[in-house]
This record gives C-alpha cells, structure tokens and sequence, in this order.
C-alpha cells in the first residue's frame, strides 16, 4: 500500500445532521504500559510537542494529536501517518493559522472528508467531527478570580445573565458560555483573535440572537469540565457523544476498537442551550 493510499472503507462516517463528539478523559500519564505511537505525526507536531517545556504538557499534546490522527483515520481510510494535516487561512488577516483541515486528496470513496475540531485541557481531550465546519472547546471550570477577569470583554448581555448568577455558580456558568464562545470562534478559523464583545453566545430566549447559521451547543463533559460544539448549519444537529479508551491510544491498530466503541454510544438530543442560571 502506497503511503498516502487509502486502506481500506472508512469504519466510521458522519451523516448529514450529525455532531460527533469523542471524548478522552484522561488519556495519558507518565507510566503508560506501552510507548505512545508518535512516528505517526508529522513534523510540524513534533516540533510543537518539543517547544512545550513541561513534560506533562507534551504528553497531553502527543497523546492529544495521536488520538486524532487515528479517529480521522477511521472516518478516511487513510492511515494516520500518511494524513496531511493543515491550516486553512485567517479570517482575520489571511495568515495559513486559520481552523485545521485535511490535505488529503478525496479519492471519492465518501461523500467528503469529514470536518473537525480538537481542543483539550488539563487531563482532558474532546474531538468533533462534522461533514461540515465545526469548532469545539473544552474547558475546566475556572476560580472565581478568573472569571471577574473575563467579564469585561464579553458582550453586553453575556455580562448581565452572568452578572445575574449566584457567585458560587458563576464559574461554572461562565465555562459553559466560554465553551460555547470559543467553539464557534474556533468554527470562523479566527480563534480568539475576533473580539469576545462581538458575538452573543449566551442562553436568554429574550436577549440578542446567536451567529446566524450556526448550531452552537454544549455537549457533556468530564465532572469539573464544560464542553461545547458549533456547526455551520442553519439545522439542529443530533449529537452522538463517544468515550475513546486509552487503548486506542497504544494498540497497534486501533481502527477495529474505535469502530467498536459504537455500541458504547450515548446519543445527545440537540436542544436550545441552558441558561446561564441554570
């Protein structure tokens, strides 16, 4: 098989109206039974991985990026080395630090290559996969201090809702809303160099609307966690919500256990997003 052939059918697909969300609590530690396969990243992500001083913050990144290499080649066919990750250009100023994509030529075996996301924090990674833009965001809920910091740049009426919160259930309310805001900034491709103030994410029926077409909403998380997702749709998305095992991570081919983690598969009803008081 040439090295950047497809394999086989992918194992996995993404219908129309679907959100995928792959969850990675706490994939990896300083005592792993087996050695993380890292020969299949690339250069630029060893690079990456090697400018991170901490070792625990490297492991999080190889574990992180080896988990999505291997969930996008159940969605391909492609093996996970001979993926060719990049950058789609900048909303903002047009630099290549835009939302990530796939190279890859589309051999046409599938209606297209999927869509996808990844964020991770702390000792937990979430994946997204959509078959059309998606952005996602995990979050441990912040300290009190931290969030009296943020208030300031959000929009006006992400402000008040939170203003409104109890102080004990303000963080948790803030992560919610700070899920949400960055999985669809990281949709744009612009991340956060757009303005918080500019977009409202909040969760009022009576306050300004969300991003027009655009499906924003939280998906569960790991206890201490929020998470969200946003689609570029006008549609509400049904969001299937999967736990990746650290095996994956190790097995030398782990493209039969993804496959197998659908009978494991929580199914999430896509619904208005909770209120902030909630």
């Amino acid at each position: 098989m040439e090295s950047t052939g497809v394999a086989t059918a992918p194992a996995l697909t993404v219908a129309p109206g679907e959100l995928h969300i792959w969850v990675l609590p706490r994939p990896w530690t300083h005592t792993d039974p087996a050695p993380l396969p890292v020969d299949e990243l690339d250069e630029s992500e060893h690079e990456r991985a090697a400018g991170l001083q901490r070792t625990g913050d490297r492991v999080r990144y190889l574990s992180a990026h080896v988990a999505l290499r291997r969930l996008l080649s159940a969605y391909t066919g492609v093996r996970p080395r001979a993926l060719r990750l990049g950058r789609d250009r900048c909303p903002c100023c047009g630099g290549p630090h835009g939302r990530p994509v796939l190279l890859n030529r589309n051999p046409g075996r599938s209606p297209g290559w999927p869509h996808f996301s990844l964020s991770h924090s702390h000792q937990v990674a979430v994946v997204a996969v959509a078959d059309t833009t998606v952005g996602v965001d995990v979050q441990r809920v912040p300290p009190a201090h931290a969030v009296r910091l943020c208030l300031p740049d959000l929009h006006p009426a992400e402000q008040a809702e939170l203003a409104a919160v109890p102080g004990g259930r303000r963080p948790v309310a803030f992560a919610r809303l700070w899920t949400r805001k960055e999985a669809y900034l990281k949709g744009l491709g612009t991340g956060l160099r757009r303005d918080l103030a500019a977009d409202y994410l909040g969760g009022r029926p009576d306050s300004p609307a969300r991003p027009p077409g655009w499906s924003v909403t939280d998906v569960p998380g790991p206890p201490g966690h929020a998470a969200a997702a946003a689609v570029r749709t006008a549609q509400h998305h049904r969001t299937v919500v999967r736990t990746l095992s650290a095996d994956c991570l190790h097995a030398e081919d782990a493209t039969e256990l993804i496959a197998d983690s659908r009978a494991r598969v929580h199914r999430v009803p896509q619904a208005a997003t909770r209120r902030p008081e909630e």
